[in-house]
């Protein structure tokens, strides 16, 4: 299983780098920027004849340096890539804004992995260089003399790399470990979707009912509580619920003890099944319930899950390129257009691309993700992989994790037992909650880091 699966956009028309960082993480957003589109390791025209300023420094965060001239950089690199991808850009004012609050969050982010501890070996490091050679179809020799003629420092370039590699398993261990899903919300959206598929989870419940007329005065209604009240003091006393029920209740069924029977959530009320659903069989809700038709005291009988529903699976493979210091978006983008038209024209094929290229634990698989259900990918992968027909091939895809290139193999109907049910539901769950998590967790991380701005030099 990739790295990917249960764990979510390019630019639109106006640029959010807010909205980029929490797709692409941190780690890639930075490298992302760190050059400037077209082929690997060029630089743009209007960079190189720019004329050079003072640096100064901008923020302190932590103990490194966020310089001005980090940031024109980062800046006239931005505004090439939304030229080209026709893009708009904020005012200058708040583009700067932004793009000073990303690296910001850049330093803070690779300071708190530091911090925790979070290494690459060497090996590790070696492997991820030499990807980034190969991506760009240049040898070693030829990487070290492209980045001492744009003058990086080949030690720099790597720890680039090793900063990124970082960011990207801090962010995705300490992300995962902050999201929660409950039983109850993985018991609404199963109800959800068996709704959808025509089946629902069975309750059967038991009420005591003390009615209230409609228009009843304030006194009336008071006393209404209170007959409730009692009734359900007798049942902590040792009363059965059902004996309760047959004496107080005032519902069709208080000849039956207030059981309504075994019935399908979707023919229950909503507000029942919402209040009963947290209980285990024989528990008695510890609050009551007001409806129009009064007070109900509530008790669950019996829960009888319903049986697996059918869903479509899909079989699909990918190609996964990481955007990296000498290997901008754009490059990527570029890069996996070439392979759709290699596989297109029978040159390559797509296994073997994936093998020889793919940034993923597929790739030695030929990019094979084998059958996920729905839910199981991020929500842009899912999206783009569910338009294509079997054998079809998608567009370079961007999500978090960097840019795709997926090709669908077959579908298949599936009926999925109730524990693959709810690890399908909390998958979707963790996935929805996914964006949120990471803001608060990057929210956190400033709160506690040490920034100090500065003022630039008159």
């Amino acid at each position: 299983m990739t790295e990917f699966k249960s764990n979510a956009a390019a630019f639109g028309r106006t640029v959010s780098f807010l909205a980029l960082a929490r797709r692409l993480g941190a780690g890639a957003l930075a490298a992302a920027f760190l050059v400037g589109a077209g082929p690997a390791f060029s630089q743009t025209d209007k960079a190189r004849s720019a004329p050079k300023t003072a640096d100064y420094i901008l923020a302190i965060v932590n103990q490194e340096l966020v310089t001005n001239g980090e940031l024109e950089q980062r800046i006239t690199r931005i505004k090439d890539q939304a030229t080209r991808s026709n893009s708009k850009l904020p005012p200058p004012a708040e583009l700067r804004k932004q793009m000073l609050d990303a690296l910001i969050d850049e330093r803070v982010q690779v300071t708190h992995a530091r911090d925790n501890g979070q290494r690459v070996d060497e090996a590790e490091l070696d492997r991820a260089v030499a990807n980034v050679a190969a991506q760009n179809q240049v040898t070693m020799a030829q990487l070290r003399q492209r980045l001492a003629a744009e003058g990086m420092d080949f030690s720099r370039f790597r720890n680039n790399i090793r900063d990124q590699i970082m960011i990207e398993r801090i962010r995705e261990r300490e992300v995962q470990a902050r999201i929660r899903v409950t039983d109850a919300e993985i018991d609404a959206v199963l109800d959800k979707q068996r709704a959808q598929a025509g089946s629902a989870t069975e309750y059967n419940i038991a009420q005591i009912l003390v009615s209230v007329p409609e228009g009843a005065s304030d006194a009336l209604v008071a006393e209404r509580r209170a007959k409730l009240d009692a009734a359900l003091e007798r049942v902590k006393a040792g009363e059965p619920f059902e004996a309760v029920a047959r004496e107080v209740s005032e519902d069709a069924n208080k000849g039956q003890g207030g059981v309504i029977g075994l019935r399908p959530s979707n023919r229950l009320p909503d507000v029942f099944v919402d209040h009963v659903r947290p209980l285990k069989p024989g528990e008695i809700a510890p609050s009551y319930l007001r409806t129009s038709a009064g007070f109900h005291a509530l008790k669950l009988i019996e829960r009888r899950e319903a049986g697996g529903f059918s869903i479509t699976q899909t079989h699909a493979r990918h190609i996964l390129l990481r955007p990296s210091p000498q290997l901008g978006q754009d490059a990527a983008i570029k890069r996996l257009a070439e392979f759709k038209r290699q596989i297109a024209s029978h040159a390559k094929s797509f296994e073997q691309l994936a093998r020889d290229n793919s940034e993923d634990g597929s790739a030695p698989q030929g990019g094979d993700l084998g059958w996920a259900s729905p839910g199981q990918f991020v929500p842009e992968f899912e999206e783009a992989m569910n338009a294509l027909s079997i054998g079809g091939i998608s567009e370079p895809l961007i999500s978090r994790f960097g840019v795709h290139l997926i090709q669908v193999i077959d579908r298949r109907q599936t009926t999925l037992e109730p524990k693959q049910q709810r690890e399908q539901a909390r998958n979707v769950l963790r996935e929805q909650k996914f964006d949120q998590a990471y803001l608060d967790w990057l929210r956190d991380l400033r709160a506690r880091a040490y920034i100090e701005m500065r003022e630039p030099p008159v």
